[in-house]
């Protein structure tokens, strides 16, 4: 005799995570949410929760923004067999006039949104790719570090009136030669520059050890052939490469390029009302780092479509498929450089070339996809 398969009723509740607690909400399938109160913010007390509020009739579905406080939560409920939830907080409905934000109330509005799927998830990267992200960002972050640095020594040099000889670009061999054979009068400013230069030297050295690590942990990644594919375009280097391939995760997950040029944001927002249409500055939503990153290697459509020594040593090791896209892209970005440059200013053409090397980026994958087909 077959069993009957018993009905669980879904029970769901809203988590505001911060570093010491949790406050807790819970909505069932009917009435007004209900505060639950607050934990520790410990998977002991965690697991306590679930197994209070869970139970064989009960389905329990949780939700909690994204944060400082990572995924941690979320891998612990998904070892407990909890469906969770890690919410985009920029795409949380926000209610016109509501003023007020306590933990408690923002608890009770996640279980009233996940009960009434208004809530848009994020996507969860496994511990192997998190941790090449930490990396591209902890190389990002040395990046900003180094540019303070230097800032700060070549602004100490100009309140001095010191510049450097006629001819001598910034930052190069020749300009640091020059740097170690500059000499001050006092002994405080001896110092002080003693001490920028030290600085600069090692958020230099800082980058070197971070891009050399990349380079070992990128050759072991299970993306390592989209990583030497993307490499294939003109403006996308091994960082640019590393850092779309960490930021953005599985490109799968968007089904259409429209989708990832999205999420890059990168297209124009838009308020329209019957017949009137108004499009406005790019969204801005989404990776910040990953935008960043199309921005810097869209400045390369400035230039006349070709394939230099460095490129072509790139694509030795890419599919022909993918070398043609690059070339396709390298045309069709050039064209749209020059035809909007002239309409709407170089910034805004730049803007829209980044855009759609997005979209080259995401057809990429698809290539990468159809030569495993073909393969296997």
């Amino acid at each position: 005799m077959k069993k009957i398969m018993q009905h669980r009723r879904p029970r769901y509740l809203g988590l505001d995570v911060h570093r010491a607690t949790i406050a807790v909400a819970i909505a069932e399938e009917e009435g007004a949410p209900t505060s639950y109160g607050t934990i520790a913010n410990d998977p002991s007390a965690v697991r306590k929760l679930m197994a209070r509020l869970g139970g064989q009739d009960v389905e329990l579905r949780v939700a909690y923004e994204a944060g400082p406080t990572g995924y941690a939560l979320h891998r612990q409920l998904a070892k407990l067999g909890v469906e969770c939830m890690v919410v985009a907080p920029s795409l949380i409905p926000v209610r016109p006039g509501d003023k007020v934000k306590t933990d408690r109330r923002d608890a009770l509005k996640l279980a009233r949104l996940l009960r009434s799927g208004d809530l848009t998830s994020v996507w969860i990267p496994d511990r192997e790719h998190e941790a090449l992200r930490n990396l591209v960002r902890a190389r990002a972050d040395a990046k900003v570090d180094q540019l303070r640095a230097k800032h700060r020594l070549s602004k100490f040099l100009l309140r001095l009136g010191i510049e450097p000889p006629v001819g001598t670009r910034n930052w190069s061999e020749r300009y640091f030669q020059w740097l170690r054979k500059v000499e001050f009068e006092h002994l405080a400013d001896r110092v002080v520059f003693a001490d920028y230069l030290a600085e600069v030297t090692a958020a230099g050295e800082r980058i070197k050890r971070l891009e050399a690590a990349l380079h070992q942990c990128a050759e072991t990644s299970e993306q390592v052939a989209l990583i030497r594919a993307l490499q294939a375009f003109r403006g996308i280097g091994f960082v640019t490469a590393v850092t779309i391939v960490a930021e953005a995760g599985d490109l799968h997950r968007f089904r259409t390029a429209p989708q990832f040029m999205a999420y890059v944001g990168a297209v124009p927002s838009e308020s329209s009302s019957g017949n009137a249409q108004h499009r406005g500055r790019i969204t801005k939503t989404g990776n910040s780092l990953l935008r960043h990153a199309f921005g810097e290697a869209a400045h390369h459509a400035r230039h006349a479509p070709r394939v230099g020594a460095t490129l072509k040593q790139r694509q030795l090791e890419v599919p022909s498929p993918i070398v043609d896209l690059a070339w396709r892209a390298q045309l069709r970005l050039h064209y749209r450089y020059r035809h909007l440059g002239a309409r709407i200013g170089t910034h805004k053409a730049l803007t829209a070339v980044a855009r759609e090397l997005a979209g080259f980026v995401w057809g990429v994958s698809r290539v990468l996809d159809e030569q495993l087909a073909a393969a296997a």
